[in-house]
């Protein structure tokens, strides 16, 4: 009996697929364990926390870090994600030969609406497995965000976080590795994003 298996690709050959024109930006395809899949298309809420986060970031954080907004990561798990925000170790040109590998992330933010379910599972279960210290998921329909700290694998083999922290639209939350640096979530949550 023939056993059907989807083709799993290596991160080589994803890029390979980048540098011959099969996948192009316009594509927005991500690698995640293996497979192509087709990320959804952001709506207008979506897109407004975006921007409103990476301004604020950028303000608090200025050069002592790699802010990055929806690029590329590269993690062991033959997958290449694009969070919405990404913070690295480093200079922007530290990441001219290769995107931040898990040792040089301090944290990845999803900011979720139609995707909370994936963000939550299958995305969380991902950056748990590469050892990313620190995810966060900007819930816009809750209005909340959630911190995800400490990952861990349990005795059946699954990834996860030890720690999960809500914190609410009227909160303020240091930023990992810059105690210093809060982040204002009721400029995240403006009130025409629950319309």
């Amino acid at each position: 009996m023939n056993v059907v298996t989807p083709k799993r690709f290596t991160i080589a050959e994803y890029h390979r697929l980048i540098e011959l024109g099969f996948l192009t930006k316009g594509d927005r395809i991500e690698l995640i364990r293996g497979e192509l899949i087709q990320m959804t298309a952001k709506g207008t809420p979506h897109t407004v926390c975006s921007s409103i986060l990476c301004r604020q970031l950028d303000r608090l954080l200025g050069d002592r870090a790699v802010l990055r907004g929806q690029d590329p990561i590269t993690l062991p798990n033959q997958s290449e994600p694009e969070p919405d925000v990404v913070i690295a170790r480093g200079r922007d040109e530290d990441y001219l030969a290769h995107h931040p590998y898990p040792e040089d992330i301090l944290l990845v933010i999803e900011i979720s609406d139609k995707t909370i379910d994936y963000d939550q599972t299958i995305k969380l279960s991902l950056y748990a497995e590469a050892g990313i210290s620190d995810y966060w998921i900007v819930n816009l329909p809750a209005r909340q965000l959630e911190r995800h700290s400490q990952p861990y694998q349990n005795a059946q083999s699954k990834f996860s976080y030890l720690s999960k922290q809500i914190s609410l639209s009227n909160q303020s939350v240091a930023i990992p590795g810059f105690e210093d640096a809060l982040l204002d979530l009721n400029r995240l949550f403006p009130e025409s994003a629950n319309e």
